[in-house]
């Protein structure tokens, strides 16, 4: 596109780094508006736009909503990435860009993704095991050159995306972390507070209907120039208008959409696509020829027509449609879903909108009141994100009569059955006086697009129906079970009973608030819709429950469903646990708490190392007691807590499926606190129940006096090292003194010295112990915040504990036999710093029955075999129980998971 970063050098190196993230969005795109319209690429000036918005809306900063996990590419410039992260380096680099930009008077709002979208998962998937390809070709590379690789096998550091969210916050910026993935809600955000734009690199921007779109892979820093992409000039190109960006971004494919499902049909249009010419790319013939299409063809049927009737959607046609929805804003509508869906009573002329809660990305059925006109969306809770819209079964040809609420005057349909001919009436919420209609079950078979929701406790056994999963939630009096169904031509979810059922059907409440379900916006008010992260918006959507509903037969509940996962109900809890998330102050507990599901990313581990664990092994057991005291309250009748999904990536998972982790239970001195007491008393004694909990986690209570003696910010650190030597066998003498002797040597240099910093060459075991050493950063930051933050997050940040370059300089040292005081530089100090810290490991190691030695006592037993905890050991008190007599770690791939084998499943 446009060269505009700093030298010529640098700037091929960063486009080349950023192409490889590319793939993000709409499938060929990219490439498309590089090669075929570079036209709506227009280089612009971030200061100028800034005082033309500021002349234009006086009193109003310019803001820029950025993507922050589109530019962790840009935001990271070290040389070196390789050992584990210069992260010194990489908080300065993003000082200089929030300083860059606030010295123009431009406000920065970051967004990070906060989980990933069940829709997307596969696309997930689909990254992962790309990235352990390549990662397997970086070991590979290291092993022959001990070297690093160059910028075109570039990969960014483990937990980056984590640690700039902290980083970010220390520098002083807004920082929001979503509920599920950030596209839409930074889109959302922008459309709505009126900023300047969107910064990131996500073809994805260029559908949304929202403010402009600036590349971050454009922007030259010195002189804040970037590129601007108009979608309105491509509409131009292409012959379309802007709500036909969504449709053809999923016959393109998106990471909703897979890229193969429209295969032929694209192929088709080209085919009959008469203007190709001979210097266009094959994709961008194919996105020419789709638009071709969609504007002479689909077009005039547009209003006449329902889409499946005009595209081969066949089974996935539920898919495709929540994948044309989810580029929906708030308040935004579709001219192609304008028909009237197949088995759906509707009132007046009904659309499909999305929620007002940018962060729960449903679809909200808008109605329109008689006698009002004007269309009110119901709402959805923000937090089950479950939606209630109207409707009878799909075979049902029934008018719905209607009830008004006297008190807002506003009529709400009651749902009836295909067979029952029986109304089945709303419940209503006490305080708000406005109903939430419910339905009753459709007979479709239309296959069900997997999605995860919070759900009210109910520990009753479910059928299984093969290849799906259906969300579902109970009664709070009958504990009924009350299928939530998605609509596969109006893409809306329904709450169904069965379909001979007479029963009324109650509403599951909402596990964050206590208040009844309320309309999201009156019809007399503006529809100016709040986003989710604005903490003082009180019009939260949420469900309600009618305590007086009585069901009568439990058993007829429609299709068959499959047991969900039944998480935290503490409204209490869970809104704190939220709220910190949002913030981004936590990491992965309210993840924990609300879906039940967590994933970890790719780790720089060598799958040929029989040696070293995986990182997802090795700190398994620590996620697995925070699991316990995250989901104390989930305990069924057994004493059992539900088991937690975990996407984790290492060597031999194919992630068909999450590991189903079970949580385990720890001893605290003085009992388990509850999250209540660890979370909101703000005596002062907590803090020493909270600092017990944390190392209980770690199954370190017995090291609570040792470590209490050691200065900040080191107690963390002897903590994370004292756990990875008791756990994995082979580490040895040589590995604490690199750890040991990197942290102190870093508190003493600048900057500078760290980017002039040349390691002799590079090593491959200590590039794993690198990004080992960063993963337990990251689980401490769990376990910190699970635990009521004991410890300032300061404190194991990594610039100021750990550095890649310096760490490996200290291993390939300590490998080759020098004396302490060569790896300490010399320094008096640190060597008495040292002593004190290398002590308390050992003490504490020695308590667990753990010697550490040097490498030459090794003996041949430390040449494959995780000795310790993992699955081969579970730890019970001060000692072990064998379950699988030392299995090599590398064995527990596939087969230790639960849904494979019964002997695993603990985990």
């Amino acid at each position: 596109m446009f060269g505009l970063r700093g030298s010529p050098s640098a700037g091929a190196g960063r486009k080349e780094i950023l192409s490889r993230s590319s793939v993000m969005g709409v499938r060929g795109l990219q490439g498309f508006v590089g090669s075929t319209c570079p036209h709506i690429c227009t280089v612009v000036n971030f200061k100028e736009l800034a005082e033309h918005h500021r002349s234009k809306y006086p009193g109003c900063t310019p803001t820029i909503v950025v993507d922050a996990m589109c530019c962790l590419r840009y935001w990271y410039t070290p040389e070196s990435w390789i050992c584990g992260g210069q992260w010194r380096e990489y908080f300065s680099a993003l000082r200089d860009f929030v300083k860059t930009f606030t010295a123009v008077g431009i406000k920065l709002i970051f967004f990070f993704d906060g989980m990933v979208e069940q829709d997307k998962r596969d696309e997930w998937v689909k990254r992962r095991l790309k990235n352990n390809r390549e990662i397997s070709r970086i070991f590979h590379y290291i092993k022959s050159h001990k070297e690093q690789p160059g910028r075109n096998m570039f990969f960014i550091p483990s937990g980056l995306a984590v640690f700039t969210r902290f980083a970010l916050k220390t520098l002083g910026q807004e920082t929001l972390c979503s509920l599920q993935e950030a596209d839409y809600e930074v889109a959302s955000y922008g459309l709505q507070h009126n900023c300047l734009g969107i910064l990131g690199e996500d073809t994805d921007y260029l559908i949304y209907d929202t403010c402009p779109y600036f590349s971050i892979s454009e922007l030259c820093l010195e002189s804040l120039d970037t590129v601007m992409l108009c979608r309105e000039k491509l509409c131009e190109s292409l012959g379309l208008r802007v709500a036909d960006l969504p449709l053809l971004a999923c016959l393109l494919g998106n990471d909703i959409i897979p890229e193969g499902m429209f295969e032929s049909f694209r192929y088709k249009c080209l085919s009959s696509y008469t203007s190709v010419k001979e210097n266009f790319d094959k994709k961008g013939n194919i996105i020419l020829a789709v638009s071709d299409h969609i504007s002479k063809v689909l077009h005039l049927y547009q209003g006449e027509r329902k889409l499946e009737e005009l595209l081969p959607l066949g089974p996935n046609k539920a898919l495709f449609y929540k994948g044309m929805a989810s580029y929906l804003l708030p308040g935004q509508k579709s001219p192609w879903f304008f028909q009237k869906p197949k088995g759906v009573i509707t009132l007046d002329k009904q659309v499909i909108s999305m929620s007002s809660d940018p962060e729960s990305r449903e679809e909200v059925p808008m109605c329109s009141d008689p006698e009002s006109k004007q269309e009110v969306p119901m709402c959805s809770d923000p937090e089950p994100r479950q939606e209630v819209p109207m409707c009878t079964g799909p075979e049902s040809r029934q008018e719905v009569p209607m009830c008004s609420d006297p008190e807002p005057r506003q009529e709400v349909p009651m749902c009836t059955g295909p067979e029952s001919r029986q109304e089945v009436p709303t419940c209503t919420g006490p305080e708000p006086r406005q109903e939430v209609p419910t339905c009753t079950g459709p007979e479709s078979r239309q296959e069900v697009p997997r999605q995860e929701v919070s759900m009210c406790t109910d520990s009753e056994p479910r059928q299984e129906v093969p290849r799906q999963e259906v969300p579902m939630c109970t009664g709070p009096q009958s504990g009924q079970e009350v299928l939530i169904w998605t609509d596969p031509e109006s893409r809306q979810e329904i709450l169904c009973t069965g379909h001979e059922s007479k029963q009324e059907v109650p509403i599951c409440t909402d596990p964050i608030s206590k208040q009844e379900d309320s309309m999201c916006t009156h019809p007399e008010i503006n529809q100016k819709l709040p986003v989710a992260t604005d903490f003082e918006f009180k019009l939260e959507a949420l469900m309600c429950t009618n305590p007086e509903i009585k069901q009568e037969d439990p058993t007829n509940v429609g299709p068959e469903i499959k047991q969900q996962v039944t998480m935290v109900s503490d409204t209490e809890i869970l809104k704190i646990a939220r709220t910190h998330h949002v913030q981004a102050e936590s990491y992965l507990v309210y993840n924990i708490m609300s879906s039940g599901e967590i994933e970890c990313s790719n780790t720089l581990e060598d799958e040929l190392d029989q040696a070293l664990p995986s990182q997802a092994f090795i700190y398994r057991p620590i996620r697995q007691r925070v699991y316990s005291l995250l989901l104390e309250d989930c305990q069924d009748v057994a004493s059992t807590c539900p088991a937690v999904k975990e996407w984790f990536v290492y060597p031999g998972n194919p992630l068909r499926h999450p590991d189903l982790v079970r949580p385990l239970q720890m001893t605290v001195p003085g009992g388990t606190p509850s999250l209540k007491i660890l979370w909101l008393n703000q005596e002062p004694e907590m803090q020493v129940r909270r600092l017990d909990t944390l190392l209980a986690c770690f199954n370190l209570s017995s090291s609570r006096e040792e470590l209490q003696a050691v200065e900040s910010p080191f107690q963390a650190l002897c903590c994370l090292l004292i756990y990875l030597f008791v756990q994995v066998d082979t580490l040895c003498l040589e590995d604490l003194h690199a750890f040991i002797a990197q942290a102190l040597c870093l508190q003493g240099k600048s900057t500078s010295q760290l980017v002039n910093l040349q390691p002799d060459y590079i090593n491959p075991r200590a590039v794993q112990l690198g990004s080992l050493l960063v993963r337990g950063l990251t689980t401490l930051v769990l376990v910190n915040s699970a635990c009521g933050f004991p410890w300032k997050m300061s404190d194991f940040m990594p610039w100021n504990i750990f550095d890649g370059k310096l760490f490996h300089q200290k291993y390939l040292q300590s490998e080759k036999g020098y004396a302490v005081e060569v790896l300490l530089e010399q320094n008096r100090s640190r060597l008495t710093k040292f002593h004190n810290l290398k002590a308390v490991v050992c003490k504490a190691c020695m308590k667990e029955n753990r010697r550490i030695t040097g490498r030459a006592h090794w003996g041949s037993h430390h040449a494959g075999r995780w000795g310790r905890q993992g699955s081969g050991y579970h730890r019970t008190g001060s000692g072990y129980s064998r379950s699988s007599q030392g299995q090599p770690w590398r064995d527990q791939g596939p087969g230790s998971r639960q849904y494979e084998h019964d002997q695993w499943r603990r985990y």
